[in-house]
Order: structure tokens, then C-alpha cells, then sequence
């Protein structure tokens, strides 16, 4: 353990460490650690699963520990589920502080969450929104003292993407001191962060993994060409053969749309295989209720959209199938971050498409990696395709006569009002959101055009004088 305390970490943090198992530091730790306690903002962007957030955790408790009073450190997150696992690693870590931590996220009491953080909690983990929302309607929260703020993947919560945390942050940072340690963490270096670490005024600490490798050794990462039609009959195959082979593994399945997520979990049933789901238009009691039995393997099989993709540290889980390819590389490395964590093997399995091969040029670009070909019996397949087919089919009728989607929107609706959100004006928000994007592309589209036409005009050009220089010499 001499290298824990060769960071600087005080006696009582190494020995916290090592009851946790942890008996040596990641390269983001020990480059990170160093530079945090010695008051540096930092921005590190290391792989998923390297220990990422103990590399700010183990500082923040350090300097914690010097003056423990009031709102110490504020850390922001892109999803619940994320949030509740940052504030179990401060809780473990820093459990002989004495330390009151408190969780802002959607879908729970704001009434509740009010009373906690008038506390004056050591530590608020919190997402955008929600800690946006008590800023706006409570004058008394009092966030003067803070001494860090932290951004956990912060790529996504800098990026405008489908949801856009950039109203939420300008609210949060009014209100934060200017004077404070602000760290950066993400497991894929962005344009968004390689501009900030570019006009950063106080010349912050700046540690990236140097890997050209976007994931872990550890992974064995593989793909299966399928037709489109017969994506969810190799799918149960792979599946099956994975709990015939190996009865205590986990698997992790990622789709694209909540509906998606549901169908497949409700087919995977019907075939008796122990599955569970995850997708944002779940209940919130309901999502970390499922991560719970799934962490706890009461089930073997997590369908998931990409809410579950970042940060969320499940030991257990030896397989990740991508049900679809993603469409950006940083999503893959998220989705098959979930295994082959902290040094443990790990399979990975994505079904792609006639249509998905330039999504898999771009992801192997990406990583500096080739997937290898997954061997699969396309007449063990082709066996139950049709029984898999009539079972999807007839879970999207069960699932429509629920009105799924149609409940879905009623409960966003009701959670904006409770909210103090106008539902109208939030839809006009994001439908001007999507109106500047597409403006955005086209433009782009355009000013490539004049481009290619210029440079056409320029090289038409240049072959008319090089024939006329040559019919001159002749």
C-alpha cells in the first residue's frame, strides 16, 4: 500500500482503500491525485472502468477531512442512477468522517431533497435538472462554501445533444463561487473538452490516458453479422448458449428505444430466461429497484437503453450484446465499459446489420481496434427464428394495448407540472433545439457544396491550362 500513500493520501484513506480491495492505484488515479490535493483544477480522461471516480473521491475526502463544514463538494452527473453510485463510494471511502451526503435527482420529492440539503450536507451529488430546479425556487440554498465542483462525464454534460444540460449548468453556476477546484472527468476526450482545456485560464492539470486503445485490454470484443430480420433470433441463441455454458454469468443487452428495451424483455421471459429492464420511462423507485436485483443477481439478464451505458459499475456482469450498433463510436465505448472492469475478463457482442458496416468502420477507427467474428450455427438459428418472430410479435400487441408511449408522455407532462415546468414550453424549448440543429446540418451541407464546386472549378482550371501549356510546347 506504499503507493497509495506515496499520493499524498493520509493513513486513515490507504486503510479505507484496502478494505475495499484496493491495493494499488490506476494510472488516473496516481496521476490525478497528486495534482487535486495540491489545489489544481484537473481535467482527466481516462477508460471506462480505470477508477476514474475514486480519482476524485480519495482527494475531495483528503481535503474534507482538513475542514469539514458545510456544503463541501458539488458533483454533477448526466443520470440517477450514476449519482446514487458516486454518493456509495463517498459513503464507503469517507465512512470515518461521519460524512452527510445528500442525492438531488428527478423522480423523488423535491420537498424531501429541500429539507436534506438544508442540512448543509458535506457532499450534494445531483443531476443538472433537478438541482436547477431547487436554485430556481428556493432563495435560501446556500452554495457559497463550496470548495469543489466536479463534472462526471463531463463530455455529456457539456455536449447539446438530446438532452441538453446547458440552461441547468449556467443556473448552477450562478450560484457557485468563482473560487474553487473544478475537475473534469470523462472516459472519451471530446471537441467540447479539448476546447475548454484550450482557453482554461488557470492553466488546469490535464491527464489523458495515452492509449490509443479506447477499451480495456481485458475485452474481448466480437460482432455477428445478421440480416435485420433475423436479429432477435440470433440474439436468444447467443443468449441460450451462454447460460447453457455458463449458468452464473450476467449479461447486459443494449437497445435503442425504451419500447425496444421493453419487447425484448417481455420476449427473453416468455423464453424463461431471468431478465430485467432499465430504460428512462421507468419509475424511478422502479429503475433502481431492477439495478438492485440485477446487482444482486437475482437476475442474469439487463435490457438496457444507454441510460445504463456510463459510469455504472456492476462487477458481475462477463457479457455485453449490442442489440443494435450504436451510431457514435463514444456510445460503444460506454456500452461495452460495463464488463471487463478493474482488470476482469469481459465479452463483448454486437449484432450488426447489412446497414450498420459503416458504423462498425467508424468504431474500430475509433478504438484502434479490429472486432473479431463471433462464431454462431446459423441452423441452430434458424431452428427457432420463427417461433422467436410469433414471441416478439405478439409481445408489441400486449405492449400496445398498455399505451405505453401514450402513459409515458401523461407522466413527463405531470412530472414538469409538479415541477413548477410549463409542458408547452418545454416542447416549443426542444422543438426550437431540433430547428437549430437541422438549420446547423444544412448549412454545413451547404457550405460543403460551395466548397467541392470551387474546388472543381479549380482543378477544371488547372487541366485546361496544363493542356494548353502542353499544345503550346508542341
Amino acid at each position: 500500500m506504499a503507493a497509495f500513500a506515496s499520493l499524498g493520501l493520509s493513513e486513515w484513506l490507504v486503510q479505507q482503500c484496502k478494505q475495499m480491495g484496493i491495493t494499488r492505484p490506476t494510472p488516473v488515479q496516481e496521476n490525478c491525485v497528486p495534482a487535486i490535493l495540491e489545489g489544481r483544477d484537473c481535467m482527466g480522461c481516462a477508460k471506462t472502468g480505470s477508477g476514474k471516480t475514486a480519482a476524485f473521491v480519495l482527494p475531495v475526502l483528503q481535503k474534507l477531512s482538513e475542514d469539514p463544514y458545510g456544503i463541501f463538494c458539488l458533483v454533477l452527473t448526466p443520470t440517477r442512477e450514476l449519482a446514487y453510485q458516486i454518493a456509495e463510494q463517498f459513503r464507503v471511502l469517507g465512512k470515518p468522517l461521519g460524512l452527510k451526503d445528500c442525492i438531488v435527482v428527478g423522480g423523488m420529492d423535491m420537498v424531501a431533497q429541500g429539507l436534506e440539503l438544508s442540512k448543509k450536507p458535506h457532499i450534494v451529488v445531483a443531476t443538472p435538472g433537478r438541482l436547477a430546479d431547487h436554485i430556481r425556487s428556493c432563495d435560501t440554498l446556500n452554495m457559497k462554501r463550496i470548495k469543489f465542483l466536479i463534472l462526471d462525464e463531463a463530455d455529456r454534460l457539456l455536449e447539446q445533444g438530446c438532452t441538453d444540460f446547458t440552461k441547468d449548468l449556467e443556473v448552477i453556476l450562478s450560484v457557485v463561487p468563482a473560487k474553487r477546484q473544478t475537475l473534469l472527468f470523462s472516459a472519451t476526450l471530446t471537441d467540447t473538452l479539448q476546447e475548454l482545456r484550450n482557453i482554461a485560464m488557470n492553466e488546469p492539470f490535464f491527464w489523458e490516458n495515452k492509449s490509443e486503445i479506447r477499451t480495456v485490454e481485458e475485452l474481448d470484443q466480437r460482432y455477428v453479422l445478421t440480416p435485420e430480420k433475423v436479429k432477435d433470433a440470433y440474439l436468444v441463441h447467443l443468449i441460450q448458449k451462454f447460460q447453457d455454458e455458463h449458468e452464473d454469468w450476467s449479461i447486459m443487452i443494449f437497445t435503442n428505444t425504451c419500447k425496444n428495451c421493453q419487447i425484448l424483455t417481455m420476449m427473453l421471459r416468455e423464453f424463461n430466461f431471468p431478465t430485467i429492464s432499465l430504460h428512462s420511462m421507468m419509475k424511478q423507485r422502479q429503475r433502481f429497484a431492477n439495478l438492485a436485483k440485477f446487482k444482486s443477481n437475482v437476475f442474469k439478464i439487463l435490457v438496457a437503453t444507454d441510460v445504463a451505458a456510463r459510469g455504472l459499475d456492476i462487477p458481475t456482469v462477463q457479457v455485453v450484446i449490442n442489440h443494435n450498433t450504436p451510431g457514435l463510436p463514444k456510445i460503444y465505448i460506454h456500452r461495452v465499459g460495463r464488463t471487463a472492469r478493474a482488470g476482469r475478463n469481459g465479452v463483448s457482442i454486437t449484432l450488426v446489420t447489412q446497414y450498420d458496416i459503416h458504423l462498425v468502420k467508424s468504431i474500430e477507427e475509433k478504438i484502434q481496434t479490429k472486432l473479431k467474428e463471433y462464431p454462431v450455427e446459423e441452423k441452430e438459428v434458424l431452428k427457432i427464428l420463427t417461433q422467436v418472430n410469433v414471441m416478439r410479435r405478439q409481445c408489441e400487441i400486449k405492449l400496445e394495448s398498455t399505451d405505453f408511449g401514450e402513459k409515458n408522455e401523461i407522466n413527463k407532462k405531470k412530472q414538469m407540472i409538479l415541477e413548477g415546468k410549463d409542458p408547452d414550453l418545454e416542447e416549443k424549448r426542444r422543438n426550437k433545439l431540433a430547428k437549430m440543429k437541422k438549420g446547423k446540418k444544412e448549412s454545413k451541407g451547404r457550405i460543403q457544396e460551395i466548397i467541392q464546386k470551387k474546388k472543381g472549378k479549380m482543378l477544371k482550371k488547372k487541366g485546361k491550362n496544363t493542356r494548353e501549356t502542353a499544345a503550346g510546347l508542341s
